[in-house]
């Protein structure tokens, strides 16, 4: 939606897409969000949340989570709480990786797929994730902490082509010029 930044308190990420066919193997695609500390914004997460985790003071936690993209719109859910968030924490990159233990796959292989960040009912990012086709992973917003405390909203739509493991250590990184 908007290139520029925009305070958030609470945001929600939202995942879709269309499950395979029946006779294919599942399409599995996950939320996931790294921490960073005011020390190293870009450097190694403080921790990482996917799927089956939330982080360790529950600022960050998946309430929904999807392992074939069956149901309907959105079928996969993660809240940031980033008012809550320790004064320690600069920047918080959040993404989406498709699982490739069935061969490799990209967003250009899935239908119907979609990333919408909300806070409260103001959209703040909702993408089809169709600029990063050719790619398994991509970070789809960052949201970073300004001089007087408050979160600000940056969407950073970016492939990578990783799996999910490695791409929690990529996400974070300065985009390369």
């Amino acid at each position: 939606m908007s290139g520029g930044s925009q305070a958030v308190e609470k945001a929600e990420v939202r995942l879709k897409w269309d499950p395979s066919h029946w006779e294919q193997p599942h399409h599995h695609l996950d939320i996931i969000a790294t921490t960073y500390s005011t020390d190293a914004p870009h450097g190694r997460p403080v921790y990482v949340v996917h799927f089956d985790s939330r982080s360790p003071d529950g600022t960050i936690n998946m309430s929904r989570h999807s392992q074939t993209g069956q149901g309907f719109g959105y079928v996969e859910v993660m809240t940031l709480e980033l008012g809550r968030l320790a004064p320690s924490f600069a920047r918080v990159v959040v993404g989406v990786a498709i699982h490739q233990d069935s061969g490799p796959k990209t967003f250009g292989d899935l239908s119907n797929a979609g990333v919408l960040v909300v806070e409260g009912y103001r959209e703040l990012l909702k993408d089809d994730l169709a600029q990063v086709s050719g790619s398994t992973a991509a970070t789809v917003a960052e949201f970073t902490r300004d001089a007087s405390g408050a979160w600000e909203f940056h969407e950073m739509v970016r492939g990578f082509d990783s799996d999910p493991e490695i791409f929690t250590m990529e996400m974070g990184s300065a985009p390369q010029s």
